[in-house]
């Protein structure tokens, strides 16, 4: 790699981690090519990115941004998940880590809270933000549910008695 392409690949990093809500550091240790794509793959499909790069390069990237208190934790082969949601990331990082023993969770950082593999964990657990925006809108949309309901039900309470005396009387 030429000093071009190492500027190429720093500056792309820098960039991509100031819109990054989440930066989850993994150590690799001897997984395989299949491994690493599986879960760039998994990655993928919750919104996140996944790329390993040289220490020297990623600490030059992290450098003015949010997450230059992740500098301590890249030692030896790591990686860097990130996504713009908070959680999808940390999720998508514990879920492959739990089927496979060759990655490790190091640590990692939301904006400038930096966090332990524990608290990459804790973060993994929280619902994402698509879910918690389905409950956020399902609050909302209960009471007037639940007025419509109120409103409609003395009007068809009347309606039932109604019918029951005219089914009687035709009786």
């Amino acid at each position: 790699m030429d000093r071009n392409e190492k500027t190429e690949v720093v500056s792309a990093l820098h960039a991509s981690l100031k819109e990054m809500g989440v930066v989850v550091v993994t150590r690799n240790l001897g997984m395989s090519v299949a491994q690493s794509t599986q879960l760039r793959q998994k990655m993928r499909e919750v919104g996140a990115t996944y790329k390993v790069t040289k220490n020297r390069l990623a600490k030059i990237a992290i450098q003015d941004t949010d997450y230059a208190a992740l500098s301590d934790m890249l030692v030896g082969p790591v990686g860097l998940a990130t996504s713009s949601d908070p959680v999808a990331a940390a999720k998508a990082a514990i879920d492959f880590a739990k089927t496979n023993d060759k990655l490790e969770i190091v640590g990692g950082a939301m904006g400038t809270t930096l966090l332990n593999a524990e608290g990459v964990k804790a973060l993994a657990s929280m619902p994402s933000l698509d879910q918690m925006r389905a409950t956020l809108i399902g609050l909302i949309q209960a009471p007037a549910t639940k007025l419509a309901v109120v409103t409609k039900e003395p009007a068809a309470q009347l309606a039932r008695v109604f019918n029951a005396y005219a089914t009687k009387d035709a009786a």
